[in-house]
């Protein structure tokens, strides 16, 4: 996967992006976003879980489940580390064993588990440049 930067105008343009993103995935990736509350990760997943066959509608951030798994063409495995505060808890709900799981990994506040991620995880960086504005950037490690 190439470097890229994306400004999105909307929510609608973040998903779309997001599908766009989900059309580029293949099982065992991972993909880690960062950036701020409100930046709009959780719209990116719903685009990547649409392009799998997902209702994006039912997705939602799992910050009080931790995981949320989506049945789609591949299954989608959305974390939500916000809440965590050591590595030893993500090893302690099995993290680990979903990246190597068939299927796509979406982790939102990566950060905490950084250490733990596959030596290829892709990186997406959101900002947000206004009300609705939003910059992303996607990298590979």
């Amino acid at each position: 996967m190439n470097e890229s930067k994306f400004t999105s105008n909307s929510a609608q343009e973040t998903i779309k992006y997001g599908q766009q993103l989900g059309h580029q995935l293949t099982s065992g990736d991972v993909v880690a976003l960062h950036g701020d509350l409100g930046s709009g990760k959780t719209h990116l997943v719903k685009g990547i879980a649409a392009e799998l066959g997902i209702r994006k509608e039912t997705v939602h951030s799992p910050t009080y489940s931790l995981i949320h798994e989506y049945k789609g063409k591949l299954p989608l495995y959305h974390f939500d580390c916000y809440r965590m505060q050591s590595v030893e808890e993500a090893l302690e709900i099995g993290a680990e064993d979903y990246f190597y799981r068939q299927g796509i990994c979406v982790i939102e506040w990566p950060e905490i588990i950084k250490s733990i991620l596959p030596e290829h995880t892709i990186w997406v960086d959101l900002k947000s440049a206004g009300k609705t504005k939003r910059i992303i950037e996607v990298s590979e490690s």
